[in-house]
């Protein structure tokens, strides 16, 4: 075994250990999620027993988690900064967790469109956290009131738009692949209105 096995060997370890503490969870219980003995969990645990393939698939499924992200190995980047769409008055982020998710933080002055017509439906999903003020999200036929800290998720094949409502909002909205996508051909389109609107 090479150091950078022994290294993430040890890293998977602890991080079994991590999950089941962070649940609340007793050895006993964490055993009995994956039917496994307490005593080969601790071994598990302390490095006392080789850690088989389909243990540690057992234990990714007992602990509501994949095998990638057990033997994932920490990211040398940490911090990202933004890249600025200034025709559409946004900051966008990539998000390193699923390829093609993005982050775009938006400052909204206008309530979403009257027009249906102007609403999009489109595949993929998108997520928004309302960072200050009122956001209104139209899906569909219904009108949400997003406050601040409040987030919403949903699903763009619903026909959707976002704007402020009473003043001011600031949004940070989280696309994955499909969603993204959409919103840029919308854009591409001649739409500078920006995402979800």
């Amino acid at each position: 075994m090479t150091q950078e096995d022994g290294e993430l060997d040890s890293l998977v370890r602890k991080r079994i250990r991590a999950l089941r503490v962070a649940q609340g969870w007793s050895l006993d219980e964490l055993a009995a999620r994956a039917r496994l003995s307490p005593s080969t969990l601790s071994r598990i645990e302390t490095g006392r027993r080789r850690l088989a393939l389909d243990q540690l698939a057992t234990l990714a499924r007992a602990l509501d988690t994949s095998i990638d992200q057990l033997v994932e190995t920490a990211a040398d980047e940490v911090i990202s900064s933004p890249v600025i769409d200034a025709a559409h008055q946004l900051m966008r982020w990539p998000v390193r967790a699923d390829p093609g998710m993005t982050v775009v933080r938006q400052r909204m002055t206008e309530p979403p469109p009257d027009n249906p017509a102007r609403m999009r439906a489109h595949p993929g999903r998108e997520w928004l956290v309302v960072l200050s003020g009122t956001a209104a999200l139209l899906l569909g036929n219904r009108r949400f009131r997003v406050e601040t800290n409040q987030a919403a998720e949903f699903p763009t094949m619903l026909p959707h738009a976002i704007g402020a409502e009473g003043g001011p909002c600031e949004i940070l909205g989280i696309f994955d692949r499909d969603a993204r996508r959409g919103h840029q051909s919308g854009e591409s389109a001649g739409d500078a209105a920006g995402p979800s609107q």
